[in-house]
């Protein structure tokens, strides 16, 4: 079976290449298919655990169509995610767990596993399936698998409850689509009201949940705020955001409250972030903290956040209870860039690092080579129960190298 994925997956890069170098015939200019492939390798050191060095190669292939089909607007990406793993490894899995092969508790059956041996994942996935139907000029509605992003914060977002990304995955190119319907009511240019239904099987043990949930945003003087409030997996949360410019900075912020697993909490994180110019080169940077009132007070809680219902559902991004980001990126030249990610817990000091280099080798085709290092105390076996001495001490060292083609 793995000789089968492997001459499909050496096919598949052979079609995708074609497609990416090749000339376009001219009947097809107007098509509206498009498409996304992603080729990582990940070598990944020793693990404080005892595991042995390792490395994995990650392939994803994404089709993607949009067009009218009738009264309805159809969209849909359908990919392919294959992983290769030193047997009897986990292989490099920091990048790959949400590169968009699953989400947490799909409610539609629109993925499966294609070969699950050892050394060897391959996934298939309907990321994008919906139909978005115009009611009248001033509302819509979708229906389907769709992404939907409530963040007002750039790196650690509580507010969003439906895909969050990981602060660390350096692969942002696409949102996983959640199950939902959704309907919106555009008030005027700056005023937006939703109203989302979303079933899943996050529960505990896979079971049946529902997040129901209304939103409305507005613009005033300058700044934009608003608030959504409903049930988060069967479980109520409330929520308040607001956006707008302090000086040269842009200053974000949102607060959750949530009442999960009998108990009742605060998240909230703000943040600053600006675009300036220095020693002639173009710099980005982002500032962000934190408040967690699900995350851990103290490294002896840090497995238990991490089997907790609020972290299973993929609400949290992180486990600590107060956590710090900055993320600094310069344009060293007008096809080469560099990034650095700062992030870490102020509970035990423990922070991970992620620099990155990134060439625009065409205008469709991009090499990526980057790494990640946790800092602090690792983690170590109580008789066969993992125990974490902090959040990111753990982390093994992990050099990764990605090209890109979009088409």
């Amino acid at each position: 079976m793995r000789a089968t994925a492997l001459l499909a997956v050496t096919l598949l890069s052979v079609a995708t290449l074609s497609l990416c170098l090749g000339p376009i015939p001219a009947a097809a200019q107007g098509s509206r298919v498009s498409g996304y492939y992603l080729n990582l390798w990940t070598r990944v050191g020793g693990s404080t655990l005892g595991g042995p060095p390792n490395g994995s190669a990650f392939q994803r292939m994404r089709i993607m169509w949009a067009g009218g089909a009738g009264p309805a607007m159809v969209d849909v990406a359908y990919e392919h995610a294959l992983t290769f793993r030193e047997p009897g490894t986990l292989g490099a899995q920091l990048f790959t767990a949400a590169a968009g092969s699953a989400s947490d508790g799909d409610w539609l059956a629109l993925d499966g596993e294609i070969d699950a041996g050892e050394g060897v994942l391959w996934r298939h996935r309907f990321d994008r399936l919906s139909l978005r139907f115009d009611l009248g000029p001033d509302a819509d509605l979708v229906i389907g698998r769709q992404p939907i992003s409530w963040a007002t914060t750039l790196v650690l977002t509580p507010a969003d409850p439906f895909s969050p990304f990981d602060p660390a995955d350096p692969f942002r190119e696409y949102r996983i689509g959640v199950d939902a319907a959704r309907l919106r009511y555009y008030a005027g240019a700056f005023t937006q009201f939703e109203l989302v239904a979303r079933p899943s099987l996050a529960g505990p043990g896979g079971e049946r949940t529902l997040s129901l949930l209304a939103r409305a945003t507005t613009n005033r003087g300058g700044w934009d705020l608003g608030a959504w409030a409903g049930t988060v997996h069967d479980t109520f949360g409330a929520a308040a955001f607001l956006t707008g410019a302090v000086g040269l900075w842009a200053a974000r912020t949102e607060v959750v409250a949530r009442r999960i697993g009998g108990r009742s909490a605060v998240r909230a994180s703000a943040g600053l972030d600006r675009t300036f110019t220095a020693a002639g080169r173009e710099l980005y940077l982002v500032i962000e903290y934190q408040h967690d009132g699900l995350g851990a007070a103290q490294p002896d809680d840090l497995l238990a956040v991490a089997t907790s219902r609020a972290f299973s559902q993929g609400e949290m991004q992180v486990l600590g209870r107060d956590v710090g980001a900055i993320q600094l990126s310069c344009q060293l030249h007008p096809l080469l860039s560099a990034s650095n990610l700062f992030l870490g817990s102020l509970r035990d000091g423990s922070f991970l690092l992620g620099p990155g280099l990134a060439y625009s080798a065409t205008g469709g085709a991009s090499v990526r080579i980057g790494g990640f290092i946790g800092v602090g105390e690792g983690a170590e076996l109580d008789g066969v129960v993992p125990r974490l001495a902090s959040e990111f001490g753990a982390v093994p060292g992990v050099l990764f190298v990605s090209t890109n083609f979009f088409f």
